[in-house]
């Protein structure tokens, strides 16, 4: 009795213990590096514990491997330009009929043949749902094509796209997570039926096709050519507007700060406290919802899905809806990324970022884990970060006592790719040590 006891005492100290290690690592860099570096670091570990609560919520609670975590992420980041960029001039007018025209001969097209397929039945069949989708194909093409070059004709060399509905920066972020949450149902009612290794493959290949539409659309988001000046949520001010205020630069300096360092670390901290809500209120809906009969539900899915079927449970749509939930978080995350960032540059998103290492940080905060997933985000983050900054450093410790030639500006050459050999040891070691993550499902 006396040891579970102690067991469970050593648990419930893991949590703060390693929130105070992850604390102390972010003063220490702003004390060592500066607090623009610090609060940079964390604002980005904060977006990256709002993905692995995505990703924790997928495969901590039903065992779902989505490697495809990029894709969803990709179309939330393109809320922020759809919702809050200004419209261009002409561009709707011009091509959006012809573009919404399109779409609806696409829908169309693909529902009668979902139609015909399921009612007719001999070789006619086959037939028919050719020759509708190939109809609907050349009329879909014939339809869209001018539209986009109307729009793309316009002032390409800083417009060229439909623009946005010019609408408050905030209103993007939970359309961010519909979009995400919808791509995730028509995934999810396609692939969930899969095996769990043929379920990853399919998420990975879409996520890449979703980023690829991203790159070549130039009429939705610029394409490779980018949408920059995205706005900023309110009540995130503009480095520009403070270091033009007296009362601002005043302030400062009665601080001892230089006014436009101090700009930016007041715009970081304004964005840490929206993060820091949005982290609150997540972190208080999936706690409630896993000691819920909801959460207990999915985790019996999870470890034995025959059993739970048996039960009555109908285990393909409770994966799906954990698929559009988690999904949802993670597009959510996408919008509050670009907002940070201030633009949308869909060649960014690599999987290496966005699908590699919010795994890792699952698996090392703690699959199963919320809290657990807010450690991992920051704390691997933060190594990711300070692994790129020390490579070189390191390499060139190492690299010392080689004669100069091909060895050693080979080893200095390959100082970049520190990090990922740094993420692998971490892994690793996790694996070996504490299998079930530092923060341990309960």
């Amino acid at each position: 009795m006396s040891s579970n006891r102690q067991a469970g005492e050593t648990s419930r100290l893991r949590a703060p213990l390693f929130f105070a290690i992850m604390a102390a690592l972010i003063l220490l860099e702003g004390f060592t590096s500066g607090w623009n570096s610090a609060l940079g670091i964390l604002n980005m570990g904060l977006l990256s514990a709002i993905m692995a609560l995505g990703v924790n919520m997928q495969w901590g609670y039903a065992g779902l491997f989505n490697a495809g975590a990029m894709g969803f992420l990709a179309l939330g980041g393109l809320a922020p330009v759809l919702i809050s960029m200004p419209p261009t001039p002409g561009a709707f007018s011009g091509g959006g009929p012809g573009i919404m025209a399109a779409f609806f001969v696409a829908i169309v097209a693909v529902l009668a043949a979902v139609w015909i397929w399921r009612n007719l039945r001999g070789k006619t069949r086959g037939l028919a749902v050719t020759a509708v989708l190939v109809v609907g194909f050349f009329t879909y093409r014939w339809l869209f094509d001018p539209a986009v070059e109307v729009i793309e004709a316009i002032n390409p060399s800083a417009q060229g796209n439909l623009g946005g509905l010019g609408l408050p920066t905030l209103i993007s972020w939970p359309v961010g997570a519909v979009l995400a949450a919808g791509a995730a149902w028509l995934v999810g009612k396609t692939a969930l039926g899969l095996r769990s290794d043929y379920l990853a493959i399919a998420t990975l290949g879409i996520a890449e096709i979703i980023v690829a539409i991203l790159k070549n659309e130039q009429w939705l988001d610029r394409g490779v050519l980018n949408v920059n000046g995205i706005p900023r949520p309110w009540p995130v001010p503009y480095e520009i507007d403070l270091q033009n205020s007296p009362d601002f630069v005043a302030q400062m300096q009665s601080w001892g700060l230089d006014p436009q360092l101090g700009s930016t670390i007041a715009v970081k901290l304004a964005f840490l406290v929206l993060f820091v809500i949005v982290i609150l209120a997540l972190i208080w809906l999936t706690e409630m919802s896993l000691k819920a009969p909801w959460g207990r539900m999915m985790r019996a899915i999870r470890d034995n899905e025959i059993s739970a079927a048996a039960m009555g449970k109908n285990v393909t749509r409770r994966h799906l809806q954990i698929f559009v939930l988690g999904s949802a978080v993670i597009g959510l995350a996408g919008a509050m990324m670009i907002s940070l960032d201030g633009q949308m540059t869909p060649t960014s998103y690599n999987p290496l970022r966005y699908t590699f290492l919010i795994l890792v940080m699952v698996i090392v905060g703690g699959s199963g884990n919320n809290w657990g997933s807010i450690l991992g985000g920051v704390l691997i983050w933060y190594v990711w970060v300070k692994a790129g900054d020390w490579g070189p450093d390191i390499m060139g410790a190492l690299a010392a006592p080689f004669p100069d030639g091909g060895l050693k500006d080979h080893l200095i050459q390959s100082a970049p790719h520190m990090r990922m050999l740094v993420m692998g040891i971490i892994l690793l070691m996790v694996l070996r040590f504490s299998p079930r993550g530092l923060l341990p499902e309960k």
